[in-house]
């Protein structure tokens, strides 16, 4: 069983930044790709921005240039710097883990979320 746990989230002013962290325990066959998503009320749950196995990171276009994913390797651990923040950021951001559990079940896992709130 993989369990996600996120932490960073609070509230901030605009033009403020904000850490992510996402911690994965537990055992996958492959891990492919590890990021955050984010939901705000009334609507759909979108990409903020991901690491993938090859190496590559993926961001919304909402921000570029603004969020910057890492993380490790094994993909145990990844973190969301967030600058420049805005108050349409205000959301729950969720932290997720994608792979194979054995060689043919995939494996999509989701932290608790938490909440990021920009407002003056």
């Amino acid at each position: 069983q993989v369990e996600l746990a996120e932490s960073g989230g609070g509230l901030v002013q605009p033009g403020g930044s904000l850490r992510l962290s996402c911690s994965a325990s537990g055992r996958m066959f492959t891990r492919n790709a590890m990021g955050w998503y984010r939901q705000a009320p009334g609507k759909e749950r979108e990409l903020v921005a991901r690491i993938t196995s090859g190496g590559e990171s993926q961001y919304g276009d909402s921000v570029k240039g603004r969020f910057v994913v890492s993380g490790d390797r094994a993909m145990q651990t990844v973190y969301l710097q967030m600058n420049n923040l805005k108050p349409e950021d205000t959301a729950v951001y969720y932290c997720n883990l994608l792979g194979y559990i054995d060689v043919r079940q995939i494996g999509d896992y989701w932290g608790r979320g938490t909440q990021v709130t920009v407002s003056s």
